[in-house]
């Protein structure tokens, strides 16, 4: 079974429920190295200060903040410690919000959380105090020396832990959201609104796939096996027309029923494999 990443207890009020958190999802990726093209070695990065003009060992690095181009604050190791919050055993519960009430964006890291067997029955009281009620547990936690704001929702009849990006981490953009007079016309929202309803369907996360990564897959597979490959034509991109004629022609090729509606990803280039070499 996977590691737990924190061991403690769900505090609310006067009740504590023992748990253990383990990470729900991480990305999949294929990692490509830098490799030496004369003898195919991983080559590896140097630490090396311009200043000086050499090669450092790691034991002359300290870490920095750069509060102005060329100006640092150095901040040793030691003082980073003293600072640190202690890990704690407790996730505090310190309020309940409505799930609607949590825009996505403030999501970041996933965990299951799964109770001891002396918390049992009150973690599944929880669970489904939280799924009757649509409702969220805003906690505190303190993981690895870090303090975190937390989410605690239900998720498939369990309970599902978020670590939230704080509002001054919600980058904010002048140019976004500016609402220009561009004078809808009822016209063109009621075709927009008719086009998003024909592409409308249950969410099915299993139909969507990194495509790049199992084409680099299917890549290196081939490569490994002598195989040669075929890298499919650059896909042309629509012309530029008129709006209303644009929705119109989305909404004609969008009209077959849903039971021959196929999976609507855009598709990047292809890649087909030849014959085995002989």
């Amino acid at each position: 079974m996977a590691s737990s990443v924190w061991k403690g207890s769900i505090v609310i009020s006067l009740i504590s429920i023992p748990v253990k958190l383990y990470a729900a999802a991480r990305s999949e990726r294929t990692y490509l190295h830098q490799i030496h093209k004369e003898c195919h070695t991983r080559v590896r990065q140097p630490l090396f200060c311009p200043t000086c003009n050499r090669f450092v060992d790691r034991g002359e690095i300290v870490k920095g903040y750069e509060f102005d181009e060329g100006q640092y604050v150095l901040v040793e190791e030691k003082e980073i410690k003293k600072i640190a919050a202690a890990s704690s055993k407790n996730l505090e519960i310190v309020a309940f919000t409505k799930l609607k009430e949590i825009d996505p964006i403030f999501f970041d890291a996933s965990y299951f959380c799964i109770a001891e067997e002396s918390g049992k029955k009150a973690y599944q009281l929880l669970t489904k105090a939280l799924e009757d009620t649509q409702t969220v547990g805003i906690g505190t936690l303190t993981m690895h020396q870090r303090d975190y704001t937390v989410f605690l929702r239900p998720y498939q009849h369990g309970l599902v832990l978020h670590t939230m990006y704080f509002a001054n981490e919600i980058r904010q953009l002048p140019e976004y959201g500016v609402v220009e007079a561009f004078n809808l016309k009822p016209q063109e929202i009621k075709l927009t609104e008719q086009l998003i309803g024909t592409l409308t369907e249950p969410f099915k996360p299993q139909q969507y796939h990194n495509q790049f990564q199992e084409r680099l897959k299917k890549l290196i597979e081939a490569k490994r096996q002598g195989k040669s490959i075929e890298i499919g034509s650059e896909p042309r991109r629509a012309p530029v027309i008129d709006m209303m004629t644009a929705l119109k022609k989305s909404l004609a090729s969008n009209s077959t029923p849903s039971t021959e509606k196929k999976t609507r990803i855009s598709r990047p280039r292809k890649l087909t494999l030849e014959r085995e070499a002989s």
